[in-house]
């Protein structure tokens, strides 16, 4: 009991830090650009501090996991809102002597914090039992609903907060967000593997070479849902804005556009996991992937304001499905001495495709245009798709599966 209640307080303490990671992370998505092209000695370099939040992510993502699986989720988390911490601190130095390169040096560490903060949901999931994975997931992404939200509008109410170094308040209020996370992390926080746990069932089996779990129809399916999910998001979203101005529609409505979308993306994780339980895993993992398909359908059809919405609204709360659900699928698909390699490996892979996604998206939206590109995603969706059947299929043919 004392477990189930400790697993309970971990979700609800790493939705608030999933919530101030978000925050911080919304002001720099905000930003930071504007904040490189004020800086850069090269206008040409202006998205660079952008790209090294994405870039150092993915390099730190494999050794963020190995290093947790040593010194324990707590520690590792703190460590990663400090580097937050210390991102934060850094530009805001930056700022004020208007240097790029320690600028850069700043954003690096805040890519850091997103390493660490991205195995909140996970560190949720391997403190419940099996059945309750899913809502697990689903309350540690909640957190990020209303920080969607409160992020931009920090930023817009910190970033002249030092009139002689524009933008150095907003990037003070990153330093400020992860070093509450530290003090939650560290007095609240329990590593749910610790000396009080109980052992999994099969805690006593040794681990199996990766090559091995990767052929595993669970851990496949867990891939192509949070790799496809993530990588057809972030195609689309990152060209979507560029899209909208170009088909006549005003900048302020490509905001509200996006901000239609990061509802869509965080709000249905308020009832993902009790969906998951009422109506099964398989079946939320095909509603996301039906709602990336509808999404692409809609905006081939039409360039209205409308359907820029609808298309939006329908890509977010589909990759909250397959996101929610491959994280459940991810959680499953290792035992407990193999996790730091699992998991690490699945975000790796995760993050460098994601990272070409947001790369590529604006030249081939320049080259092909916004009809095509979301016609790309729908092989790609039905790949997912038949991936995720070849688990369904191996579970139905096994003999434990009634």
């Amino acid at each position: 009991m004392s477990d189930a209640r400790d697993g309970r307080r971990n979700a609800r303490v790493l939705a608030t830090c999933q919530g101030l990671f978000t925050a911080a992370i919304s002001i720099d998505l905000t930003l930071t650009a504007i904040t490189g092209h004020q800086l850069a000695p090269d206008k040409a370099l202006a998205t660079l501090p952008f790209a090294l939040i994405t870039v150092a992510g993915a390099v730190v993502t494999w050794f963020a996991s190995l290093l947790m699986q040593c010194i324990g989720r707590r520690a590792g988390f703190a460590l990663g809102a400090a580097c937050g911490t210390l991102g934060g601190l850094i530009s805001v130095f930056a700022v004020f002597h208007e240097n790029f390169w320690v600028f850069c040096a700043g954003t690096s560490l805040v890519g850091a914090f997103q390493a660490f903060a991205q195995y909140y949901r996970l560190a949720a999931a391997d403190a419940v039992s099996a059945e309750d994975k899913g809502r697990a997931v689903s309350t540690v992404l909640a957190g990020g609903v209303i920080a969607a939200i409160v992020g931009p509008a920090l930023a817009a109410w910190s970033r002249d907060l030092f009139p002689v170094a524009l933008f150095a308040g907003a990037y003070l209020m990153i330093a400020l967000l992860g070093a509450i996370s530290v003090l939650l992390l560290v007095l609240m926080y329990r590593d749910a593997d610790g000396p009080n746990a109980a052992p999994a069932a099969d805690g006593h089996l040794p681990p199996r070479p990766l090559r091995e779990i990767a052929r595993t129809p669970v851990f496949v399916a867990a891939l192509a849902n949070s790799v496809v999910g993530s990588v057809s998001m972030m195609f689309i979203m990152t060209a979507a804005p560029l899209a909208a101005v170009g088909c006549n529609h005003s900048i302020s409505e490509g905001a509200n556009i996006m901000q239609w979308h990061l509802f869509g993306m965080f709000a249905p994780s308020l009832f993902a996991g009790a969906l998951i339980k009422k109506i099964g895993l398989s079946r939320v993992l095909t509603l996301g992937m039906v709602l990336n398909v509808l999404a692409s359908l809609v905006a081939m059809s039409s360039t209205s304001l409308p359907a820029f919405f609808a298309a939006l609204l329908f890509l977010g709360v589909g990759w909250n499905f397959m996101f929610v659900g491959g994280t459940t699928l991810l959680a499953q698909s290792h035992r407990p001495s193999e996790r730091g390699r699992v998991q690490g490996a699945g975000e790796l892979l995760r993050n460098v495709f994601t990272a070409f996604a947001t790369l590529a998206a604006g030249p081939a939206l320049d080259y092909f245009g916004w009809e095509a590109l979301n016609a790309a995603m729908l092989p790609v969706v039905l790949l997912a798709g038949f991936m995720t059947w070849t688990w369904v299929r191996a579970i139905r043919l096994s003999p434990a599966f009634s």
